[in-house]
């Protein structure tokens, strides 16, 4: 292992105490960089908002995402209790009932992600504007 280089998994991949570009490593191994693909995916972070306050059964999640695939569930849901963001609970009755819910450590993630849903519904005129203004400049320039 290379001298300075940290085996601890809470490694953050930050070599400077000041924020910049490099608060976390373009490594593709960086642990934050690794759980930021994660959380950040669209369907984690559907699931994670539908999961606020209230439990649900996977079928019931299925239903309420619109175009996820059984697979892509089941993976996401996987992943997020691997990351400690979701509990997943196996009631012993015939036929299985599986149950699934954001976990303290989920929940603190929630209000991160309805923040930037907040941000995105308040900025959302100026993004169409600008986007509007873009493709225009895009349609003149085209041959």
């Amino acid at each position: 292992m290379e001298e300075g280089t940290s085996n601890s998994p809470s490694y953050s991949c930050r070599t400077e105490d000041d924020y910049g570009v490099m608060q976390w490593h373009v490594r593709e191994d960086c642990e934050v960089r690794q759980i930021l693909d994660r959380i950040a995916d669209k369907w984690s972070l559907l699931v994670i908002s539908l999961l606020d306050r209230q439990t649900l059964r996977f079928t019931q999640l299925k239903q309420e995402i619109d175009g996820i695939s059984q697979r892509m569930l089941t993976t996401t849901l996987r992943h997020l209790e691997r990351d400690g963001l979701v509990r997943r609970t196996v009631h012993p009755v015939v036929p299985p009932r599986v149950d699934y819910a954001l976990t303290p450590l989920g929940a603190t993630l929630h209000t991160t992600i309805q923040a930037l849903v907040d941000w995105t519904e308040h900025h959302q005129p100026e993004i169409a504007a600008a986007r509007a203004a873009y493709d225009a400049a895009a349609a003149q320039s085209a041959p």
